[in-house]
């Protein structure tokens, strides 16, 4: 039987917390799912822990879920990180060849990356990725790959994308109260992006929108490479909001609501031949009757207007969403550099109004990213919502699979902690496995 690598992956966000584990066949190097779980998140605010207790039992109670599923313990997990506190930074670093025949080798790279890494950060912060753009070779831009090439010169363009540290040591404190290791922390925009942008939309240039219920996050790319990672404070669950706020109902309910709007057709109402104009202005009366107590919603309240929920609540805040978003844009010069446009992905990419909504408001194509398809237990972890969660298994398995990572996955078995057993018993291990 192959060895199989595991890979867990948890999305810890303002609503849901959703876990993920996955194996990789040694054989195929397919990921296949073996464990899924999504529960309600608690304690989070913005995508910041408020509330260390709650949220402890909000993974606790997914990790056992997925755990169950899958039908062994793990030892260690990929996390995604979001909200405002996430920043970037392009930096440039410059080395000399050091081979005499000038060849460039794998150790010339990771030291021109160092170089570039090499940045004055407030103590505050925390670097979470260090993603090279591109190199230079002497005079000679625009280089993916500079390993095995000649030169005497090698720059490096890297991208840097920062947390706040008290956020991350929170996030980790967590993780480790439960008896794991981080293997990583990953920026939620990046690990969607892993999932949802084709490489020509890369290569064209394009930006990643996860909508999460409490931040937005944004990966810009441009001519294949990340050029911006940033977020935005507001959410889906401002949307949310508003309806509970302007109907007078309960947060729950809203949420009801929202997602109904989203599944209806908005389509106008046409004329039949032969009709009269009050049987066509009473169908559409009645067409734009949304009855809660039919939907199992009771608030006292029997009926809604839905072009009134739509129009008069939802579209003004989905139009401001999208405008702070086009102000990020425009504050880091992407408008122009991104033709490929804006792929939507994350919980709120399918409400009502998003994509002709952002279109109006950023002038840019927009599309729904669908994350790709994997193998194994995958029926309830379909659409854009749990982009980032397969994102971050994507992630996880490229990252165990290059040399570089130092193979921090490991199978099942090499990921038993040993860190307790005696040396008397390593010994008795090591004598009789071959």
């Amino acid at each position: 039987m192959p060895k199989k690598r595991v890979i867990t992956a948890i999305d810890l966000g303002t609503e849901k917390c959703v876990t993920l584990i996955a194996v990789i066949d040694e054989e195929s190097g397919e990921l296949k799912v073996v464990g899924v779980s999504a529960v309600p998140s608690k304690g989070m605010k913005r995508s910041v822990i408020v509330d260390l207790d709650k949220v402890l039992a909000t993974i606790s109670q997914s990790l056992d879920a997925a755990e169950r599923m899958a039908g062994f313990d793990i030892k260690s997990v990929h996390l995604s990180v979001s909200g405002t506190h996430v920043s970037s930074k392009n930096s440039k670093g410059v080395v000399a060849v050091a081979a005499p025949d000038q060849e460039i080798t794998a150790t010339d790279v990771e030291r021109v990356i160092e170089a570039a890494r090499a940045i004055s950060l407030p103590a505050d912060r925390k670097i979470m990725h260090v993603i090279p753009r591109d190199f230079k070779v002497d005079s000679q831009e625009g280089i993916k790959d500079p390993v095995g090439m000649t030169g005497v010169r090698l720059e490096s363009e890297a991208h840097i994308i920062t947390g706040m540290t008290t956020s991350l040591k929170n996030l980790e404190k967590v993780v480790n109260d439960l008896g794991l290791d981080v293997d990583g922390f990953v920026f939620a925009g990046l690990a969607a992006s892993e999932v949802v942008l084709t490489e020509t939309e890369k290569e064209l240039g394009a930006i990643v929108v996860d909508m999460g219920a409490g931040t937005t996050s944004l990966s810009a790319f441009v001519d294949g490479a990340l050029e911006y990672s940033g977020a935005v404070p507001v959410g889906a669950r401002h949307i949310t909001q508003d309806i509970a706020l302007g109907c007078r109902i309960s947060l729950d309910n809203a949420e009801k609501i929202k997602v109904l709007l989203s599944k209806e057709d908005f389509s106008k109402v046409k004329p039949i031949a032969g009709e009269s104009k009050e049987e066509l202005t009473k169908r559409r009366k009645k067409a734009d009757k949304l009855d809660l107590a039919k939907n199992g919603i009771h608030e006292g309240v029997e009926e809604l207007s839905k072009r009134t929920l739509l129009e008069g609540i939802m579209v003004p805040r989905i139009k401001e969403i999208f405008g702070l978003i086009k102000k990020d844009i425009e504050k880091h010069e992407l408008t122009g550099k991104v033709p490929a446009g804006i792929i939507l992905c994350g919980g709120g990419a399918y409400t009502v109004g998003m994509v002709e909504i952002a279109k109006r408001v950023l002038g840019l194509p927009v599309r729904i990213g669908e994350p790709t398809k994997l193998q194994g237990l995958v029926s309830d972890i379909q659409g854009p919502a749990y982009s980032t969660s397969i994102g971050l298994l994507t992630y996880g398995k490229n990252k165990s699979s290059s040399p570089a990572s130092g193979g921090n996955m490991g199978s099942i078995l090499e990921s038993i902690d040993f860190k307790g057993i005696s040396d008397k018993v390593k010994g008795l291990l090591k004598s009789i496995l071959p």
